[in-house]
C-alpha cells in the first residue's frame, strides 16, 4: 500500500524521497526490520494471549530427556510468522504482482491447514490433529493452483541467453519465452524445458506440458511442507533452518530478477520476479523475530500452523526462481529428516514381514530425536543442523558460477 502511496506523491505532487520506494533494495530492507519488529513486539503479546487462553502443547512421552519439562508451553506460534510476514508485505510490496499474491495465497492457504490441525490438536484432544490424507489434499489443490497459474498465465514468462532454446543460431536473446524453463545445476547452458519430457513420452503436442509440470509442482509442495514440519521437533531447529534457506532463495530471487546480474551471471532472466524479494525479506525477518522465542528454551512452538506454511512457501520461491532441483541440496536437512523417517519405517515394516519382529535403524526418528537418544543436547543438535545447512545454502548459491 505504502509503495502506491509514494508513487501518487511522485508522479502528482513530485514529494521529496518519495521515488526511493520505487527501489525493490530499499522495500526489502524496510520489509525485513519492519517484519523482525513485529515480530519481537507482537510475538510476546501472541504468546501471552496463546498462553491465556491454555493453548498449550501436549506433549507424548518418547522417553527424550526434558520433554516433560515443555508440557504447557504455547504453541500456533506459527500465527506469529504468518501475521509478520503479511503486514509488511501488504504494506511495502506491489500487490498487482502474480508471483508476490501467490506468495501470499500459499502462506495463508497453507497456515490454515496447519491451524485446523493444531486446533483438533489443542481443542479437541486428539493428538493425532488432522487426518494425514487432508494434508495432502490442501497440499495437491495448492500445487494445482500454483502450478496452473504458472504454466497457463500469460504473464509468467522467462528470459534466457542460451541462444538454441529461443530458435536463433548466435547472439543473446532479448525477448521473453516459455515459462517452462527450469534449471539444471552444475551444467553449462543448463536450462531444460519441461517440453523435451513430453517430446520423449511420443506425445505430438507440447500443449500436454502440463501434465508433466503440473504433477512436479505438486510433488515438490508437499515433499517440502512435510519435510519442514517433521524437521519441527526440537526447539529452534526448523525456524533457524528454514532462515538460512530462506536467505539463499532470496539471492536467487534478486539476481534471477535484475537483468544485469542475470546476464553478468549468465542464468535465465525471470521478469517481475525481483519483487518477491520484498516478500522474501518479510519471511525472513518473521522467522529470525520468531527464533528470538523458539531457541532454546522455546517460549512458544510454532505448531503446524508455522511448519507447513514455511516449507509450502519456500517450495513455491524455489518453483518461482527455477531453482527447483536444487532443494534437495538446499533443503538437506529437511531431506535428511524426512529420509530418516521413510528408511525407518520402511526398515521396520520390511523386518516384521520377514521375522515377526520389527527392527529399527535409528534409536528414533525423525533424525534429530536419534542424537538425542544417544545423549545430545538439543541444543547441540540444532547448533550442528544450522552449521549443515549453512553449507548446503553456500553450495547451492555456489551453483550460479560453477557449471
Amino acid at each position: 500500500m505504502l509503495y502506491y502511496l509514494f508513487e501518487l506523491l511522485e508522479n502528482q505532487y513530485q514529494f521529496p524521497g518519495a521515488s526511493v520506494f520505487q527501489y525493490i533494495s530499499f522495500r526489502a530492507s524496510i520489509a525485513i526490520i519492519s517484519s523482525m519488529g513485529f515480530s519481537l513486539i507482537f510475538g510476546k503479546k501472541i504468546i501471552n494471549f496463546l498462553r491465556s487462553q491454555q493453548i498449550g502443547e501436549s506433549i507424548r512421552d518418547l522417553g527424550l530427556v526434558g520433554q516433560k519439562e515443555k508440557e504447557g508451553t504455547p504453541t500456533m506460534g506459527g500465527i506469529i510468522i504468518l501475521i509478520s510476514t503479511i503486514i509488511p508485505v501488504f504494506l511495502l510490496a506491489r500487490l498487482d504482482n502474480i508471483y508476490v499474491l501467490l506468495l501470499v495465497i500459499t502462506m495463508v492457504w497453507m497456515g490454515l491447514i496447519g491451524w485446523i490441525d493444531d486446533y483438533i490438536k489443542i481443542f479437541k484432544k486428539n493428538k493425532d490433529g488432522l487426518k494425514g490424507k487432508f494434508k495432502v489434499i490442501g497440499q495437491v489443490l495448492l500445487g494445482i493452483f500454483v502450478g496452473s497459474v504458472l504454466y497457463f498465465n500469460e504473464g509468467v514468462t522467462v528470459r534466457t541467453n542460451v541462444p538454441h532454446l529461443n530458435g536463433i543460431e548466435n547472439g543473446i536473446v532479448n525477448q521473453d519465452i516459455s515459462a517452462t524453463l527450469t534449471t539444471i545445476p552444475l551444467l553449462k547452458n543448463n536450462e531444460f524445458d519441461y517440453h523435451s519430457l513430453i517430446d520423449w513420452l511420443g506425445f505430438e503436442s507440447e500443449s500436454y506440458t502440463w501434465l508433466i509440470f503440473i504433477p512436479t509442482v505438486i510433488f515438490i509442495i508437499t515433499a517440502v511442507s512435510n519435510g519442514a514440519n517433521l524437521t519441527d521437533g526440537i526447539d529452534g531447529l526448523a525456524s533457524g533452518t528454514s532462515a538460512i534457506i530462506v536467505f539463499a532463495l532470496g539471492i536467487f530471487a534478486w539476481v534471477s530478477g535484475n537483468v544485469n546480474f542475470a546476464s553478468y551471471l549468465n542464468i535465465m532472466y525471470i521478469p517481475n520476479v525481483g519483487e518477491i524479494s520484498v516478500f522474501i525479506a518479510a519471511f525472513l525477518g518473521a522467522l529470525i523475530g520468531f527464533l528470538w522465542y523458539n531457541a532454546f528454551p522455546a517460549q512458544v512452538f510454532m505448531g503446524d500452523t508455522g511448519s507447513l506454511a514455511i516449507g509450502a512457501v519456500i517450495s513455491v520461491i524455489a518453483i518461482i526462481v527455477r531453482k527447483e532441483l536444487l532443494l534437495p541440496l538446499l533443503c538437506g536437512v529437511f531431506f535428511i529428516e524426512t529420509l530418516s523417517v521413510i528408511i525407518q519405517v520402511s526398515y521396520f515394516k520390511y523386518t516384521r514381514s520377514k521375522t515377526g519382529i520389527g527392527h529399527r535403524i535409528f534409536l528414533m526418528s525423525p533424525l534429530h530425536h536419534h542424537f538425542q537418544k544417544q545423549g545430545f543436547h538439543e541444543s547441540k543438535i540444532v547448533a550442528r543442523f544450522w552449521i549443515i545447512g549453512i553449507v548446503l545454502a553456500v553450495l547451492t548459491v555456489v551453483t550460479l558460477k560453477l557449471r
